[in-house]
């Protein structure tokens, strides 16, 4: 007995260090980034940077352009499929599926969250790429496979089982009675679903898919391989594109001959920071306060 408040003050210490060296390593990598990006903005002003789509590193220019475009495309298509299928599945899961099954697919998902992107873009370059390549030409387009519709796929399976299960477990943190309350009213399975459950907890929801945008934004790997790295900016879903993880990721190697080479791809690492931590407090903020108000 003698001894527990000492454990508590032991252990109240050691959870506060681990918080503050958590944020300090995250405010540190920002700094470092600040930084090591600004001798780039002596090569023109930060609007020039942001929108001009001259590439030429060798000549000294870095227009960032045709790369924001590149991922906020590919991440914008990866959503757009991968929302309704993942809500869907979500509201299935929560309100219909038997428990057993409900269990096994949770099971599956997670396994899906778990697997390596690079194994993901693997699949993609040996199964997609065709597949859409063979697409493309039927379409009347000249493609590769390589392409700005093939990255948004496999970024839609990737970022999926982040989603559904946010989503699932905000639709079971409805409260049973709201449940009860209307199908006592005489509305059907799929009312209450549309009219109740949606309704609590569609700022849950909305929490979930920033947060698997955040992820799906600063995915490098697996889009690397599967969206083509062609400096422009696509103009159909068969054009390859160029996301910012990918110009770090391919490039970073070959920067120390290139004046400001090295500080523009750190000054893309600090774009893709602040937009996906932006996105992920967002979220985070989101499900505390549902969380929350759960609680209560």
């Amino acid at each position: 007995m003698r001894w527990r408040p000492f454990k508590e003050i032991c252990a109240n210490i050691s959870i506060r260090s681990s918080v503050l060296i958590v944020n300090a390593i995250a405010l540190s990598i920002f700094i470092i980034l600040i930084i090591k990006a600004r001798p780039i903005f002596s090569t023109g002003s930060l609007f020039h940077l942001l929108f001009s789509s001259s590439w030429h590193p060798y000549k000294g220019e870095f227009g960032f352009f045709p790369f924001i475009v590149g991922t906020l495309e590919v991440t914008a298509l990866a959503m757009f499929l991968s929302v309704p299928v993942c809500l869907l599945s979500a509201i299935y899961l929560s309100e219909y599926a038997p428990r057993r099954f409900h269990e096994r697919v949770r099971f599956g998902i997670d396994i899906l969250a778990g697997i390596p992107s690079v194994v993901y873009g693997l699949w993609g370059v040996i199964v997609l790429v065709p597949f859409i390549a063979a697409v493309g030409k039927a379409l009347g387009f000249h493609t590769t496979g390589y392409s700005l519709l093939t990255g948004g796929i496999v970024l839609a399976i990737m970022v999926s089982p982040v989603i559904i299960s946010i989503s699932t477990d905000v639709l079971r943190m409805v409260p049973i009675e709201a449940r009860e309350s209307s199908l006592a009213l005489g509305t059907t399975k799929w009312e209450t679903v549309k009219h109740v459950l949606l309704r609590e907890s569609l700022h849950g929801i909305a929490a979930a898919i920033v947060l698997g945008f955040a992820r799906a934004f600063g995915e490098t790997i697996a889009v690397l391989m599967v969206v083509g790295n062609v400096v422009r900016i696509p103009r159909s879903l068969f054009d390859p594109a160029y996301p910012l993880p990918a110009l770090i990721a391919n490039n970073f190697g070959e920067v120390m001959s290139v004046p400001f080479y090295e500080s523009a791809l750190l000054f893309a690492a600090l774009i893709l920071m602040l937009v996906v931590g932006v996105f992920s407090l967002i979220s985070h903020v989101t499900l505390s306060k549902i969380i929350g108000k759960g609680a209560r």
